[in-house]
């Protein structure tokens, strides 16, 4: 049987859960071997008291997951950040589930900005597919140098700059509201296959990519010696 849970935007009365939100999404980095901006509980308690915030509990009261919105370019941009599933509700589609709601809390909030993320993970990659998003270059996202700051933070920050901020292990991917004036179609079966598909190859791409970057960060750091 599932876990039922209260999927909600986060309140004054959810910052309790900051420093566990915090643990989570480090540990979940560390385990698949990827960089990420470091997060403090400080920051996660403040998008949770502006209403930036969504949150999921068991109806026990146990944290299961969380996402928050990032403001940025003065309200062009908008990042939906910091996607974390507790380790022991995974594998429960709650993941999914957050995202549409940080997606919708996005829109309402701030209906005329591009939403944009930068993701390491096929499945977020698919999550944000069919919420619309679309794969682009680093040159497409917010020039804000505050979010990109935050990359300092990020085992990968060498490679970031080593390329100029055009590319980086991450994947960039944008929704744009202007794209979609009419009621998106309804993916059909077929359209579903094709884009587990297009996953697949995204994943082996991801890795390649990981790989080769990498690799000549290791070289270039070699000639320098």
């Amino acid at each position: 049987m599932k876990t039922q849970f209260i999927i909600k935007e986060a309140t004054a009365s959810d910052v309790d859960y900051a420093q566990e939100i915090v643990d989570e999404i480090a540990a979940s980095a560390q385990v698949r071997g990827t960089g990420i901006a470091k997060r403090t509980p400080e920051y996660i308690k403040a998008k949770i008291e502006e209403g930036k915030a969504i949150i999921a509990t068991t109806k026990k009261g146990d944290w299961a997951g969380f996402c928050y919105i990032e403001v940025w370019s003065h309200g062009q941009f908008v990042a939906n950040s910091g996607l974390i599933v507790s380790e022991k509700f995974r594998g429960e589609g709650l993941a999914k589930k957050i995202k549409e709601a940080t997606f919708s809390l996005s829109g309402e909030k701030y209906p005329n900005a591009k939403i944009f993320g930068l993701t390491t993970g096929a499945a977020v990659l698919k999550i944000n597919s069919e919420l619309g998003y679309k794969p682009v270059v680093y040159s497409e996202l917010t020039q804000d140098e505050e979010f990109w700051s935050g990359c300092k933070s990020c085992v990968n920050f060498d490679i970031l700059t080593a390329k100029k901020r055009q590319n980086c292990i991450c994947t960039a991917m944008l929704y744009n509201p202007a794209w979609e004036k009419d009621q998106k179609p309804k993916r059909t079966q077929w359209k579903e296959r094709e884009l587990d598909k297009d996953l697949k190859l995204f994943e082996r791409w991801l890795k390649f990519k990981k790989t080769i970057l990498l690799k000549r960060e290791s070289k270039k750091n070699k000639n320098e010696e």
